[in-house]
């Protein structure tokens, strides 16, 4: 049994705070600049060029690349020979989010109720998933979630008769209603199966897949790869002020499902879709 102690988990998730806010993914930094290669449209290419400065300077200058640093999503894979001393582990990762947002001077968006709207004042609590694993580590995954984005999500029930290209369709039609709200070009996580809380999980885990990596069934690959083409045909281009970039990409996760049923959820991610993460 190894011990981590909540002292440590709090100082790594104050630091990964810091660091998804201020850094962008090695993997959305080489698409963005692969895109303003590749940008038929002279605007949607200097956009991309001003996207491509921005989290340059952001790193640089360590502020946040975004002005909405987000909801702290937390995804923590628990090994189950680990022992948590000195606190409750919850606790240890909202105080973690409570340093983080502090030290990094990043605006604190999160209020204690939905309705009665009053801020935290800390950007508290943090939104957390924990999977207990095997091994005798624990690893973090934060990724801090704007609601420019996060707002233009959906989910469907789709019936088990549905086709491949119904699914297909559902995701690129959220793309363009969406327009420029959600700050494109986009990156997709696209959850399918399991219920619908299970399809929601796993839509907002794969944004913090790598958008270099596709699903390693070669089925589900190739829907990715077609619906990226099909959103990019769109036209709405980088910020929607036009052009042929207006994915990075759509990554799918897919989860056994009931026989009666096929839950789909699409969550959008901005061109600041930011993950960080830690092994302790």
């Amino acid at each position: 049994m190894r011990e981590i102690s909540c002292k440590i988990i709090t100082e790594a998730v104050a630091l990964l705070c810091i660091r998804a806010n201020t850094v962008l993914p090695e993997d959305v930094r080489v698409k963005i600049d692969q895109a303003e290669k590749t940008e038929k449209s002279p605007l949607g290419k200097d956009v991309l060029r001003d996207l491509r400065e921005n989290y340059v300077f952001a790193e640089k200058e360590m502020l946040p690349i975004c002005q909405d640093t987000g909801m702290a999503v937390v995804f923590a894979e628990l090994g189950q020979d680990v022992h948590i001393a000195d606190g409750y582990f919850e606790d240890a990762i909202n105080e973690g989010v409570r340093q983080g947002y502090e030290k990094g001077f990043l605006r604190k968006s999160v209020v204690k109720d939905p309705l009665r709207r009053e801020n935290t004042g800390d950007n508290t609590p943090a939104v957390i998933h924990t999977r207990i694993v095997t091994g005798d580590s624990l690893k973090i995954s934060l990724a801090p979630k704007g609601f420019g984005s996060e707002n233009m999500s959906k989910a469907m029930m789709f019936l088990p008769s549905c086709s491949a290209d119904e699914i297909i369709d559902f995701i690129v039609e959220t793309v363009a209603d969406a327009g420029s709200n959600p700050c494109p070009p986009v990156i997709l996580g696209v959850g399918l199966g399991g219920t619908l809380e299970m399809a929601a999980l796993i839509a907002k885990k794969a944004l913090t897949r790598s958008i270099d990596s596709r699903n390693p069934d070669p089925f589900y690959a190739e829907l990715e790869e077609i619906t990226l083409k099909r959103i990019n045909a769109l036209g709405l281009g980088p910020q929607g002020f036009g052009g042929t970039t207006t994915a990075l990409a759509v990554n799918i996760e897919a989860f056994p499902t009931h026989i009666a049923g096929l839950p789909c959820v699409v969550n959008v991610g901005c061109h600041v879709t930011r993950h960080a993460e830690a092994m302790l």
